[in-house]
């Protein structure tokens, strides 16, 4: 971002009359052409006895346009996307030929839009539970532990794991996703899933060009799975008493809350009553910034305010970042738009950090005729020729480019 900075120089000089022989005008005049040779370094012989004649008969003001980078180290770029929905398919696509695996291909069109934030956010639908636990699909999740890799590689830093999902391989796989995170990648935010009450109760704030920011994740529920008897903190589920708590305290430890809740209804292009209801209530227990999940097709965005004046963001749903879902409804093409949502969150002189601005850029998943080659695009580089040829078409006669841009701005108005 760019602000035009405009510097005015103004030349003052007494009146005099050149008709009439004032042994102190060239001084004057000479004086006046040092100033301007000053400021803008010119050289004295480029200055013409007509041009020395207009700067000594008027009084000038010299307006000089700079373009001047602003400053950055009183903002945070915040990015997220939605639900990494590794259904069989994509698992499939990880393993390579000499045997090793691999996901870096879901990255290969996003991962300069992901590194470039300040801070960047997944929404990990599926645990890492590894192969041990056997990699499987719907209805109960598990996939590779490389996800996470492909994911650090992109340049995610935060993780979100609170999901319908969380518990789909019960405490084993929380424990062995959790182990992994620590192990293997220590530098990465882990949010919504704990191995014990303290980690749980530790609120996560990540520290960026002063900026202190609170990040909070929660899910509407675990489809039916119990939490693990002895682990009732492994989920961060949506309780109202314990969000409330939890908020109060990220907002005496943090400048800025950002919570993620898994929530809404699937399929719906709309957010729902109970989506509204939760975002009162965030509203008036003071967060700043609400990024959901779930519905694994986009809603809409918006801005709330409380009588104080208080604003909220609320993004109601991303959909998915990635998917291969195998569903045969006329309308699954919807499911392959996701959002990657873009945040600028500022921090005023009297230290307090607002959102200065915001928007989203489309994302769609290209899957291949075969299926066999599932990448994600942004919808500027997809085009209705690759459509023509992917399986969604087969599916979902309607879809391409032109689709998806119809959803968008059916969904988000011309957010981009």
């Amino acid at each position: 971002m760019k602000k035009k900075i405009c510097c005015t120089l103004v030349l003052i000089f007494a009146m005099f009359c050149w008709g009439c022989s004032m042994p102190e005008t060239d001084a004057v005049v000479s004086d006046q052409v040092e100033t301007l040779q000053e400021i803008e370094g010119i050289e004295e012989e480029t200055l013409t006895e007509e041009v020395m004649t207009v700067v000594a008969e008027s009084t000038e003001s010299v307006e000089l346009e700079t373009e001047v980078e602003e400053p950055k180290d009183n903002s945070v770029n915040l990015l997220m996307v939605g639900d990494m929905l590794m259904h069989m398919r994509i698992n499939k696509t990880g393993i390579k030929e000499d045997g090793t695996i691999d996901f870096s291909h879901l990255f290969t069109h996003t991962t300069e839009m992901i590194s470039a934030a300040d801070i960047a956010i997944v929404n990990q639908e599926i645990i890492l539970g590894g192969p041990e636990l056997g990699i499987s699909g719907y209805p109960t999740f598990n996939t590779y532990y490389e996800v996470g890799d492909a994911l650090v590689e992109a340049g995610f830093d935060v993780v979100l794991h609170a999901t319908n999902h969380a518990v789909d391989k019960g405490k084993k796989g929380v424990l062995n996703c959790l182990s992994y995170w620590d192990n293997t990648h220590p530098e990465i935010g882990v949010v919504g899933i704990y191995d014990s009450q303290e980690e749980r109760d530790e609120i996560y704030v990540v520290e960026k060009n002063g900026i202190r920011i609170a990040i909070l994740n929660y899910t509407y529920g675990t489809n039916g799975l119990p939490l693990p008897s002895d682990m009732p903190f492994a989920v961060n589920l949506m309780d109202k008493e314990l969000m409330k708590r939890d908020i109060e305290a990220a907002k005496e430890v943090s400048d800025f809350v950002v919570v993620c809740p898994h929530w809404g209804t699937e399929y719906v292009l709309e957010e729902s009553s109970y989506q509204r209801e939760y975002s009162q209530f965030f509203l008036e227990c003071g967060v700043d910034l609400v990024i959901g999940t779930h519905p694994h097709v986009i809603e809409p965005v918006e801005m709330w305010e409380d009588e104080s004046g208080h604003q909220m963001l609320v993004y109601y749903s991303l959909g998915n970042y990635v998917n291969s879902t195998a569903s045969t409804a006329s309308d699954i093409g919807r499911r392959m738009l996701g959002a990657m949502a873009e945040v600028t969150i500022s921090k005023a002189e009297d230290g307090d950090a607002y959102i200065s601005e915001y928007g989203a850029q489309p994302i769609v998943t290209y899957v291949s005729a075969n299926r066999q080659v599932i990448e994600v695009y942004p919808l500027e580089e997809f085009t209705d020729e690759m459509a023509q040829g992917c399986y969604t078409i087969t599916q979902d006669a309607g879809f391409g480019r032109t689709y998806c841009e119809e959803i968008w701005e059916r969904v988000m108005g011309d957010l981009r």
